[in-house]
């Protein structure tokens, strides 16, 4: 089984947002490298609020393949 096309665009929307975000947010000029694990620890966090506040499931925010 794989994610369809639309589930892989919107993972890319998301991950991409989040090191855009990052790079905002950075008041250096230290450049901040594309890391998947901090990308992915914030990705958790706003997942957990938009999911708690019932805005929309963990599917919905970030598709995955259910086991």
């Amino acid at each position: 089984m794989e994610l369809a096309d639309e589930q892989i665009i919107r993972q890319d929307f998301v991950d991409n947002s989040i090191f855009e975000l990052l790079q905002s947010l950075n008041p250096t000029d230290k450049k901040i490298n594309w890391d998947i694990e901090m990308i992915g620890q914030i990705r958790e966090s706003v997942e957990s609020m938009f999911v708690e506040r019932e805005i929309c499931t963990e599917q919905e925010f970030y598709p995955y393949l259910e086991e």
